[in-house]
């Protein structure tokens, strides 16, 4: 652990998921991991999320980071504002007698905010990985969907109209902004690459595709599958590993057959650290066919192994985790994807050498520069006194 902050704050993260959660993602990675260097830099962090069956109500991470897990999948909204006002009177885990009470908020909208603004007298930074417009119609009906938008885009930036923001992309902070948000209250603070050392991992003899994330529909897992059934003729011996979990699993299965390539793609399910690293490292090409990242986790975690990776054009953060023609290919639509992913897997020298280039931009981002650049946001918001939400008094703590 680095020497204790000068000014130590206890900073409570709410995030509806953790890594732990079977559901959890790259933005749930974030997270813990800024969390952790918080506290190595001398902070006390807590973690509020939802409930499940692989962790207990309350642990600490390897890390230091305190978890509480409160509520559902829709109640840990409301668990965590009455767990925090249950604090303000003294009862509970925020309580002065358990871990104490919090000198600050980083509030996660992963499309739905917690609105903390409207119940803590606490300065809040808004964490937002990327904007859910096109995400909305994919994950929810029509009606719901316009009521998502709705509080993502008009609600939330007049809740947190005086807070900062922090995202993880420059394609974010230019959505916020277009949301109304000002410049200069949206700081860039970007992932870390993971360590994905794996020792001795040879490449697939066969060509090989790996498609690495959640199993939902805005992944767009199908466009993987549909390049697997296009290259079949010409790649005979193609394969294509689809690594995690998620609810949308039986109908990619389904579609896989419907292409006729089951015998070609394997379901992994979950897997861990080590497995994702040795498939990541072993594979041909990686695919990230998402509608939309805020970063791209797992592109970067493929070129730490020297791994170039596919993915679309305009999905936010991926044109800045991907350098397109150096480190991978971005698609214009499908047909040029799977045109895309043809000449990666043809093309062993051009495909080499955009893998060591990979590595080499993969190298640049560290945990530990995104954690010295987010606790000097910490630093600054817990400095300034509270204030409610109609106050009319401009911050004083924005970073240049």
């Amino acid at each position: 652990m680095e020497a204790p902050a000068a000014d130590a704050r206890h900073v409570l993260f709410l995030n509806w998921r953790d890594t732990r959660n079977p559901e959890g993602g790259g933005s749930e990675v974030y997270v813990e991991r800024i969390a952790g260097e918080l506290v190595r830099r001398g902070h006390l962090a807590t973690l509020l999320c939802a409930t499940h069956a692989n962790g207990p109500n309350e642990e600490i991470t390897t890390d230091g980071v305190r978890i509480l897990r409160r509520g559902g999948r829709h109640t840990v909204y409301l668990r965590a504002a009455l767990t925090y006002l249950a604090g303000a009177l003294g009862i509970g885990p925020l309580s002065r007698r358990r871990l104490g009470r919090p000198d600050l908020i980083v509030d996660v909208c992963n499309g739905l905010p917690f609105l903390s603004r409207l119940y803590a007298r606490r300065p809040v930074i808004a964490l937002v990985h990327h904007v859910h417009r096109e995400q909305w119609p994919v994950v929810l009906g029509r009606w719901m969907a316009r009521f998502g938008w709705w509080v993502e885009a008009w609600l939330a930036p007049r809740v947190y109209r005086r807070c900062q923001y922090v995202t993880v992309s420059a394609a974010t902070r230019s959505e916020l902004v277009g949301l109304g948000i000002e410049p200069d209250r949206v700081a860039i603070v970007h992932n870390g690459t993971p360590d994905m050392a794996t020792g001795q991992v040879r490449r697939s003899a066969r060509p090989s595709l790996v498609v690495l994330g959640r199993l939902v529909p805005h992944k767009q897992v199908e466009v993987a599958l549909r390049a697997l059934a296009d290259l079949a003729d010409e790649l005979p011996d193609l394969t294509l590993t689809v690594a995690g979990q998620g609810w949308w699993e039986p109908q990619l299965r389904t579609f896989a057959s419907d292409l006729g390539v089951v015998d070609r793609v394997r379901f992994t399910g979950f897997v861990s650290d080590r497995e994702k690293a040795e498939l990541l490292a072993s594979c041909w090409v990686a695919l990230t066919p998402s509608l939309k990242e805020g970063w791209g986790l797992t592109i970067v975690e493929a070129a730490a192994v020297g791994t170039p990776t596919v993915a679309f054009r305009g999905a936010g953060g991926v044109e800045e985790a991907l350098v397109d023609g150096e480190t991978g290919l971005l698609a214009d639509d499908v047909e040029d994807f799977v045109a895309r992913v043809r000449l990666l897997l043809t093309d062993e020298a051009y495909r080499s050498a955009m893998g060591a280039q990979a590595r080499t931009h993969a190298a640049r981002f560290t945990w530990a520069i995104s954690g010295e650049k987010f606790a000097a946001l910490v630093t600054r918001a817990a400095k300034v006194p509270a204030r409610t939400p109609t106050e009319q008094v401009k911050p004083s703590y924005l970073l240049p």
